[in-house]
């Protein structure tokens, strides 16, 4: 349990969190991606920070550890599912490590909403300093969370969001609305060059509820409708390469000649799309019948847009830990957190056609943002 590690770090930081954790947290806020002059400018002022902020806590966290003073933290992890939610929970139990005074209480909840409120249960019973949840679900949250702030302790969200509870003191993730938006803009502006009048789309979704799927088929849709596309048909894969290799071998079936586009909401659906349209003898990505868009961009999803079986990629960043460590650091020494942090994402493609998309955010302000042609080197830097 938490003893004196504020105080440590209160010592040992007092200086540099009012020049570095102030600025880091404000950038981090306003690092929307439909809110930047440039993808690659807001990945290096937003990812730098972050990783001074580890630097800077480490030190008195590990004299901290040393005496015997941690902080416990319960984390619920949606499952297991994905590339991206691998990194997710690497990310975070690297950040709140014993070496950064943490004692972390992980809890994989296998995508099961039921096991993860019942986690959350737990984690209160136990006297935990801190909850980090990454919910499955964006609702049915309210009572527990209740019970969370009933019980003093300080809950925070990341990645996907809970709609129907306010009672957490911070967020962290992504613009998902954004991803779909960006994602609809690249295809029309794609279409376009390449002299193409009808867009026929199938969509494989991510699991059904999530704020991830939620946001990502709305943006996108708001192209379906003002540009009058055809979207077939829609239908989850729940964000695995199973669920997206199933649901493509249906679509095969129910509609084979009768589209263009595939729209898988993360980059295993994607995996599972492309093996079906390959053992079904389907062209598809750069210079293919079918072009094929994806989300997340993870490592194996950046080779897949190298090697041009993946035509657009619109990262979702999963490296919320030191963002995670930073709120737990500035709560422990008193100081007010901001509720929401936004992630830095760039926008991948595999073609050096277009260089930039420009569409109106969810924030209502017409932006334009850079597309990143896809090399070794950003295949090597990706998480």
């Amino acid at each position: 349990m938490r003893k004196t590690l504020s105080v440590l770090l209160t010592a040992a930081m007092a200086t540099s969190m009012l020049a570095a954790c102030g600025s880091s947290n404000t950038q981090a806020t306003t690092a929307a991606p439909a809110e930047t002059k440039a993808a690659e400018t807001q990945a290096a002022t937003t990812a730098a920070p972050a990783e001074t902020t580890v630097a800077e806590v480490t030190e008195a966290a590990k004299e901290a550890a040393a005496s015997g003073d941690t902080i416990t933290v319960g984390f619920a992890q949606v499952g297991h599912e994905s590339d991206w939610r691998t990194a997710s929970t690497n990310s975070v139990q690297a950040a709140l490590s014993k070496e950064n005074g943490i004692d972390l209480q992980f809890v994989d909840c296998d995508n099961d909403s039921a096991a993860q409120l019942e986690a959350v249960r737990n984690f209160i019973q136990q006297g935990v300093d801190y909850i980090v949840i990454d919910p499955i679900v964006s609702t049915g949250w309210d009572t527990v969370l209740t019970e969370a702030d009933d019980a003093g302790i300080p809950v925070i969200v990341i990645d996907r969001t809970i709609d129907d509870s306010d009672k957490y003191v911070s967020w962290v993730g992504s613009e998902f609305t954004n991803e779909g938006l960006a994602a609809g803009a690249w295809l029309k502006a794609y279409v376009a060059d390449k002299g193409i009048s009808e867009v026929n789309a199938l969509v494989i979704s991510g699991t059904t509820g999530s704020s991830a799927q939620i946001g990502r088929s709305n943006g996108f849709d708001k192209y379906v409708e003002s540009e009058k596309w055809n979207k077939i048909d829609e239908q989850t894969g729940d964000f695995t390469q199973e669920g997206g290799q199933k649901v493509m071998e249906s679509y095969l079936k129910s509609y084979e000649g009768k589209f263009n586009v595939v729209v898988c909401q993360n980059d295993n659906e994607a995996f599972g799309a492309i093996d079906a349209m390959k053992a079904a003898g389907v062209s598809y990505g750069v210079d293919g019948d079918v072009i094929v868009i994806s989300f997340d961009a993870c490592t194996a999803g950046l080779q897949k847009v190298l090697a041009g079986e993946i035509n657009a990629d619109f990262q979702c960043n999963p490296l919320q830990g030191p963002d995670c460590l930073n709120i737990i650091k500035k709560l422990e020494a008193g100081e007010t957190v901001d509720q929401k942090t936004f992630m830095a994402e760039p926008w991948y493609v595999a073609e050096d056609k277009l260089k930039d998309i420009t569409y109106t955010n969810n924030s209502g302000k017409e932006v334009t943002e850079p597309l990143v042609v896809v090399d070794q080197a950003v295949v090597d830097a990706a998480y």
